[in-house]
């Protein structure tokens, strides 16, 4: 099982922002050297506490600095921009990594950034779709284009003033043939994960969704490879999950979430605000008739935060795998640094200590309860 990271990011609102988006950076780096596989940031325009306006300009200032991880947009959202402008973007950012890129998608999910986009009437799950076709056609096609797809907004020409001799009207494909396309699912049984089975494009399920949702995905996603004639992938599926490890078993306790200080429990406070807001809180549901005022904000705490010393974090990842199934990997998910030691200790202890257990583990087909005796 291989170790990835993912950040909204997500920070209290009294933190200047030049401050946070360094430590974000620099949090990114420190994945790199302790091994992390990627590392995926997220994107909003209007939102205060998750200030990265633009995943790619932001992953573009660590393609220098660091040496190994592969830097994924978590997400680039497709409805904010002409897919040709996402296209040649990151087109270029794949040959500035060298390969060391992943393109993470959605169709961009917070009300406020359509509304100052002037697309809160639109659908974005219908602009999503047709954009994603157009930038796969622009990397798939040769000059001059001509991309018109039947019932898509989005036209590409360059046939009326190409002039290939000088390589006018020509775009820049990627680095890679086709660089990874990863989609975050959120939403329980979720189709849009048959689609993607569909299209090769590989899952990732959200830390904030309940664990027991997690195995809709799966199913899904296998459904969409065999209606096209191709299995499904463990590898392919990645798992995002809220996770602190500590030397010491208080402060597992306190800084992963029952301190009103604690960072895991500000994140919770948000999340389940926004998702209430947009009535999207059904993935923090048990099930999907569940009388809303059970859905509190400790519960989550309880249901979402993998947290404890190493043992106690390796038998809990291999209790939700056995929960879950099988999946490729387990995404750490990048949380303020309220107190830097321990958030990068934390880290640590998770690369060096919690996944070499945990992959032992699964290697000897140990059960959960067995992996720390």
């Amino acid at each position: 099982m291989r170790l990835g990271y993912f950040t909204m990011p997500l920070h209290p609102l009294h933190r200047n922002a030049t401050e946070t988006l360094h430590e974000d950076r620099q949090t990114i780096i420190f994945a790199d050297q302790l091994g992390f596989y990627d590392a995926f940031v997220g994107e909003h325009l209007t939102d205060q506490a998750e200030n990265v306006t633009n995943s790619l300009l932001f992953l573009a200032t660590l393609i220098f600095e660091t040496k190994n991880i592969k830097l994924g947009s978590g997400t680039s959202n497709l409805s904010h921009s002409h897919p040709t402008l996402l296209a040649a973007q990151a087109a270029m950012f794949d040959h500035l990594a060298k390969g060391r890129f992943i393109f993470g998608i959605s169709p961009g999910a917070l009300a406020s950034d359509a509304e100052a986009l002037g697309i809160l009437d639109q659908d974005r799950n219908k602009l999503f779709a047709e954009a994603i076709d157009v930038i796969l056609a622009i990397w798939e096609r040769e000059p001059p284009y001509n991309i018109d797809f039947p019932d898509n907004r989005f036209k590409v020409s360059t046939a009326k003033t190409a002039a290939l001799e000088i390589g006018r009207g020509i775009m820049l494909k990627p680095y890679q043939q086709r660089p990874e396309i990863v989609g975050t699912v959120v939403a329980p049984h979720s189709k849009g994960v048959i689609a993607m089975g569909q299209r090769d494009f590989h899952p990732m399920s959200a830390n904030f969704l309940l664990p027991h949702w997690l195995p809709s995905h799966w199913e899904n996603y296998a459904q969409g490879k065999q209606s096209v004639g191709a299995v499904a992938r463990v590898d392919d599926w990645r798992v995002a999950r809220t996770i602190f490890v500590s030397d010491k078993d208080s402060i597992a306790k306190s800084y992963g979430g029952t301190d009103d200080s604690s960072p895991y429990r500000y994140y919770y406070k948000q999340m389940l605000t926004k998702m209430k807001m947009a009535k999207r809180h059904v993935i923090f549901k048990k099930h999907e008739d569940e009388d809303d005022s059970l859905v509190t904000l400790d519960r989550l705490l309880d249901d979402l935060v993998i947290s404890g010393t190493v043992n106690e974090v390796v038998d809990q990842i291999l209790a939700l795998r056995e929960q879950a199934g099988d999946f490729g990997e387990i995404v750490y998910a990048g949380m303020d640094l309220v107190d830097p030691k321990l958030g990068c200790r934390s880290m640590e202890l998770m690369a060096h200590e919690v996944m070499p257990r945990v992959n032992a583990a699964i290697r000897a087909g140990q059960p959960a309860e067995l992996a720390s005796a």
